[in-house]
């Protein structure tokens, strides 16, 4: 007889076996996937390797592509801490970088020392207040916090189209895309690294999982938050403000899924597209998960997500794999990763069966 009990703690050794066996599989996986197709399968990760790791210009890719991750990783970690089941960062994520967008329209010639704090202040009000939004829906009218975020998400996405689709924010003279004009150069935020676009939003994500970190370990704020996830009713008795602990971290996972948006659309892109955001909140949502709902594994997650998105790019222009399979990777290798993060959180005990 099998039976699966859950663990009270999960080491961090389970954890990277768990990872390693995750890791070991979906490559498999896929490397079935490439032979079944025909493909060379050598040739196929030879290519995943080099866009992710092959060179300097490669790893530093990787980096750029890892940021927004970091963020909307993070945002997820504080949320689902306190078991607010928040699926709002892609909807914070566009919140953050049409906020950011709007305040550049009244900022002129600006220098960048006064404009891109005010740009990042911008955004991560706008996130805040998207996310606090479905914080004060929860705590005021009982709305589970799922079903507004989820909802919301798609309300911002088409208001973004609206503005950009003939909308005031469409850039003159262009009908095939949905963009605004190109930012002035003192919106740009500055570059870490120019030739391969590596801004200072890397810096800011990484900062932001120290904060995440001292705030989660070391502050009564960190501790409502880990408290409201494991009992909420002895929280209240304790005397603490549920509702304002619910409020503050919606409103803090808003903020650090804004600063995802508004760091691509003003470090990478120049231009507010919405095509170039899609699927980065939702992925920073495993990430946080992989991550193991701490801010460091997040970091560590969204930088082999960023290597993985990067090396997939390379992958489907520089190897014979039908363009097709590399999202099936991609998703093999999240189910596999999701897979584990759940199953080692459980352990399997085989007992004989009692006579009765």
């Amino acid at each position: 007889m099998i039976e699966f009990s859950v663990r009270t703690s999960v080491g961090w050794q389970a954890q990277f076996a768990a990872y390693v066996l995750a890791l070991t599989l979906g490559f498999a996986t896929s490397a079935l996937l490439i032979a079944a197709s025909g493909a060379s399968v050598s040739e196929g990760f030879g290519a995943l390797y080099e866009g992710a790791f092959g060179s300097r210009e490669a790893i530093l890719q990787s980096l750029v592509a890892a940021t927004p991750l970091i963020f909307t990783g993070l945002a997820t970690v504080i949320a689902f801490r306190a078991e607010i089941w928040s699926i709002g960062q892609e909807g914070q994520m566009f919140a953050g970088a049409m906020s950011g967008y709007w305040i550049s329209l009244y900022l002129g010639g600006v220098s960048a020392l006064v404009a891109i704090p005010m740009i990042l202040i911008a955004a991560m009000a706008g996130g805040a207040a998207l996310g606090g939004f479905c914080g004060w829906l929860k705590t005021r009218f009982q709305v589970n916090e799922i079903i507004s975020t989820v909802m919301l998400n798609y309300v911002i996405v088409y208001l973004l189209s609206y503005l950009l689709a003939g909308g005031p924010w469409t850039e003159e003279g262009t009908t095939s895309y949905q963009q605004t004009p190109v930012f002035a150069d003192n919106f740009h935020l500055p570059l870490i690294v120019s030739d391969v676009k590596l801004h200072i939003g890397f810096l800011l994500a990484l900062a932001a999982a120290v904060i995440c970190w001292v705030i989660l370990k070391k502050t009564p704020l960190g501790f409502e938050i880990r408290a409201l996830g494991f009992n909420p009713t002895a929280l209240r008795f304790k005397g603490v403000n549920v509702t304002r602990t619910v409020l503050i971290v919606m409103c803090l996972s808003g903020a650090l899924s804004a600063l995802a948006g508004v760091s691509e659309i003003f470090g990478v892109n120049y231009r507010l597209r919405g095509d170039v955001l899609v699927g980065l909140g939702f992925t920073g949502i495993i990430v946080g998960m992989i991550g193991g709902l701490n801010p460091i594994g997040a970091v560590v997650a969204a930088l082999f997500f960023g290597a993985l998105a990067n090396g997939s790019l390379y992958m489907s222009v520089l190897s014979d794999i039908p363009p097709s399979l590399v999202p099936a990777m991609q998703g093999i290798l999240l189910l596999f990763f999701l897979s584990a993060s759940v199953l080692v959180r459980f352990s399997v005990q085989f007992r004989r069966p009692t006579n009765v």
